[in-house]
């Protein structure tokens, strides 16, 4: 039996919902299925206030059935293989299922293999990720007695590149409140050179990291976790100026290059070979994330295993009707719902348009990318770039009164818990465009 679908949406997260509620709101009549094996959808964004212990995580799923858009069919099964030379999706359990377009949005997975270690340890004892269980990072940061708390990320893309601090902005938080902050560290080891690549906002943010006494350090990339003995091991990214000086402070502090720490804090450091191991009493991190592996196998992707599709019309770059967008594009900007809610009507516009008139309609993306980086219980800055890192604030901020989203703000912290939430199940994931 062969299925064919005008439209087939490979991923019933953001991404698929939204461009196959929009393609159906624009387009009545149209024929959509929707390729997704989950049974329940998730809010995501919250489970960095779930980490924190300030949102209920059962309020973050909803169950899938009741998100698909009415209209589209639900095809409740894995992909197996694509054959974009013949039309053709490849399933585990539904056979093959042949299609006009193609819209390819199956978000990213977690490849632990890349740091050895990790996968044994995530979500047990102090190690903890809001990427996978924030119910045990709240767990950890409200049994947190001092010491190290080490915050960290691999090199890897990853979902909302701003998410690693967000907790540790709010763990902080949590601390003070908790009369541990006395007795603790904290670090932020990151592969990075700088706090965060938007100017205006890594200057908020090295007011807030004084603020809180947080020690970075640069350049630290994650190369393996010894869960038995809780040292994080790091390879350094850039060679090391001052003799070494930069990891183990000795007597002259002056010493220290700024390039690689700032803030230095004394916590336990081993040296073995060139690697670097921070010691730690709690560990938050986000996973190694790589394309979904029948990504990575099939004909669609580029040299470093994302989908291949154009920057700004989201079109593959090899099939012209294949489209791609949200985690799993390979496009040079932060993986995030805020990017997703952007890349949308690029997609609708652009497949609407080639059903019509058999043409490419005329929207480009620019690259718009947003990360509300979470710094304290109430406050909150909203990282708004495109893909030249530019600071380009939403026009439709300016109505809520939020005159400067790169400042700190009470209005902005109620957007991310209550208002953000709200507009993402009542009105992206029905088809509106916010």
């Amino acid at each position: 039996m062969n299925i064919h679908h005008q439209i087939l949406v490979i991923g019933g997260g953001t991404a698929g919902i939204m461009v196959t509620a929009q393609l159906l709101k624009k387009n009545k009549g149209l024929n959509v299925g929707i390729i997704e094996p989950a049974n329940v959808h998730y809010y995501q964004p919250a489970w960095t206030l779930v980490g924190a212990g300030t949102y209920d995580y059962d309020k973050t799923a909803r169950p899938m059935g009741d998100i698909i858009p009415k209209g589209a069919t639900w095809i409740k099964d894995y992909v197996a293989a694509f054959n974009p030379e013949n039309n053709t999706v490849s399933t585990k359990s539904s056979g093959d299922i042949t299609y006009d377009y193609l819209v390819v949005s199956p978000g990213l997975a977690y490849d632990f293999s890349l740091v050895p270690g990790l996968g044994d340890a995530m979500d047990k004892g102090v190690v903890c990720s809001n990427y996978t269980d924030p119910k045990h990072t709240w767990d950890v940061v409200k049994n947190f007695k001092g010491g190290t708390a080490l915050f960290t990320q691999p090199t890897t893309p990853i979902k909302c590149g701003g998410a690693p601090q967000k907790i540790m902005y709010l763990a902080e938080n949590y601390f003070r409140k908790s009369g541990v902050k006395s007795k603790t560290d904290i670090v932020f080891a990151t592969g990075g050179g700088v706090i965060f690549g938007v100017k205006p906002i890594a200057k908020t943010l090295m007011e807030v990291v004084d603020r809180k006494d947080i020690n970075l350090r640069f350049h630290h990339k994650l190369v393996s976790i010894d869960a038995e003995k809780q040292i994080a091991w790091y390879e350094l990214a850039k060679d090391i100026t001052a003799g070494g000086c930069v990891i183990m402070s000795g007597e002259n502090d002056k010493m220290l290059d700024e390039k690689f720490q700032y803030n230095y804090k004394d916590v336990k450091v081993t040296k073995k070979g060139n690697r670097y191991g921070i010691h730690y009493d709690m560990l938050h991190t986000a996973p190694p994330s790589v394309a979904p592996k029948f990504i990575q196998d099939s004909p669609l992707i580029n040299e470093a295993k994302w989908l291949d599709v154009d920057h700004h019309t989201l079109q593959h770059n090899k099939y012209s009707n294949i489209f791609g967008l949200g985690d799993v594009a390979a496009l040079p900007t932060a993986k995030t719902g805020a990017a997703i809610r952007k890349q949308v009507p690029v997609v609708v516009d652009n497949i609407s348009l080639l059903i019509d008139q058999n043409k490419l309609g005329t929207k480009s993306y620019n690259g718009y990318s947003s990360c509300p980086l979470v710094t304290d219980y109430g406050k909150m800055v909203l990282a708004e770039f495109d893909y030249t890192s530019n600071f380009t604030p939403d026009p439709k901020l300016k109505r809520m009164f939020i005159s400067d989203s790169s400042k700190e703000s009470w209005i902005l912290w109620m957007f991310k818990k209550y208002m953000l939430p709200y507009l993402y199940w009542n009105k992206m994931m029905k088809g509106e465009d916010v």
